[in-house]
C-alpha cells in the first residue's frame, strides 16, 4: 500500500511527476530532512537540554546554587552573581572567581541581549549556560545543560511513514494590506503576528485553509502553527510547526510529511505557541512527526 501510494502523482510546481525514481528522490529528501532535525533537537545547545525558566522581578536578581538566590541554578557556584532588571535594561555583573564567561569570553558583566535578537547574550559555566528571553512584558532566564537527563534518556523521534499526498500545492491569496493574528502561547500570552495571506488546498475533497504568520520582519519563510484531528492523540495536542517558501506565481507548496513538534513536546521549560483557532483543521493529517513517547504533555 505504501508503496502504491509513493508511485501516485506528486505535485512539484503545477508537474505531476509519478515514476518510481522521483518516488524515491522524495523519501530520500524526506529521509535527510529527518536526519537533520534530529541532529540540531539533540545537540549539546537543542531544546532538549533545557532544565530551567525562570522570571526575573524587577531590581536586582541574585543568582547561584545557594538556596537563598532569588534565581537558584544546581551547577552554579553558590553566588555566581546577578542581574539587574530597570526598564528595558537587563545588566548581568558576575562575581570575582565565578568561573563564568559571556559569549565564550570571560568578563565581569554585560548588558544581556534577548532572543528577540539575532544573538543572544550566553553566559555560561561548566556544562550549564542561560540567555534573556522576554515574552510579552516579561523577561526571563532560560536555562540549559548539556548533560540534561532530557538529552541523555532522549527516546527519538517517530514519523507517519512518508505520504507524497501530504505535500501540497496551495493556492495563495494575498492579504493587501496584510492582516494580524493573534497566536497563544503555553504562557496565556498573546502575540499580534502579521500574516500576509493564506494558503487554499483541497484534499480528500475537503477544501482546507491555512494562514501562516512571518516571524520577525524581512523573514524569507512562512511559518505554519497547526492542529488537525490527530493533535492529543496521535501527535502533540498543542501544535506542529511547518515552514514553507514564500509563495511563487499565485502557489505555494506545505510539505506536512515536514510537520514537527515545538519544544513544549519535550520540555516544560518551553514557551510554545499554540495553534490558533484558524490553523485547527478538521481532518486527521497522518503524516509528519508524532507525539514524543517521553511522556510530556
Amino acid at each position: 500500500m505504501l508503496m502504491t501510494g509513493l508511485l501516485l502523482a506528486v505535485s512539484v510546481a503545477g508537474t505531476q511527476v509519478v515514476s518510481a525514481d522521483s518516488a524515491d528522490a522524495y523519501v530520500r529528501e524526506i529521509e535527510a530532512w529527518r536526519a537533520a532535525r534530529l541532529e540540531r533537537l539533540k545537540s549539546p545547545s537543542g531544546w532538549l537540554s533545557l532544565v530551567g525558566l525562570d522570571w526575573l522581578k524587577p531590581g536586582v536578581n541574585t543568582i547561584g546554587s545557594g538556596k537563598d538566590n532569588d534565581i537558584v541554578i544546581a551547577k552554579a557556584p553558590p553566588r555566581l552573581g546577578s542581574i539587574e532588571w530597570n526598564k528595558d535594561s537587563v545588566k548581568l555583573t558576575l562575581n570575582d572567581g565565578s568561573g563564568a564567561q559571556i559569549d565564550g569570553k570571560t568578563s565581569p558583566g554585560a548588558e544581556l541581549l534577548g532572543d528577540d535578537h539575532e544573538k543572544p547574550t550566553i553566559v555560561s559555566f561548566g556544562t550549564v549556560s542561560f540567555y534573556r528571553i522576554n515574552r510579552g512584558d516579561k523577561v526571563g532566564l532560560r536555562i540549559k545543560d548539556s548533560e540534561a537527563e532530557t538529552r541523555s534518556k532522549f527516546l527519538g523521534l517517530d514519523y507517519f511513514p512518508v505520504d507524497p499526498s501530504w505535500r501540497v500545492e496551495a493556492k495563495w491569496v494575498p492579504f493587501d494590506p496584510p492582516q494580524s493574528l493573534g497566536i497563544p502561547n503555553v504562557l496565556g500570552v498573546i502575540e499580534q503576528m502579521p500574516v500576509p495571506g493564506k494558503a487554499v488546498f483541497e484534499h480528500d475533497g475537503k477544501t482546507l485553509e491555512l494562514m501562516p504568520v512571518l516571524e520577525a520582519e524581512g523573514a524569507t519563510e512562512l511559518f505554519y502553527i497547526i492542529a488537525d484531528r490527530t493533535s492529543g492523540k496521535q501527535t502533540y495536542g498543542a501544535a506542529r510547526f511547518i515552514y514553507s517558501e514564500m509563495p511563487r506565481d499565485g502557489k505555494v507548496v506545505i510539505d506536512f510529511n515536514k510537520a514537527y513538534n515545538p519544544p513544549c513536546a519535550f520540555t516544560p521549560f518551553a514557551t510554545c505557541p499554540i495553534a490558533p483557532p484558524e490553523n485547527r483543521l478538521s481532518v486527521a493529517i497522518e503524516a509528519g512527526e508524532k507525539k514524543y513517547r517521553g511522556g510530556h504533555n
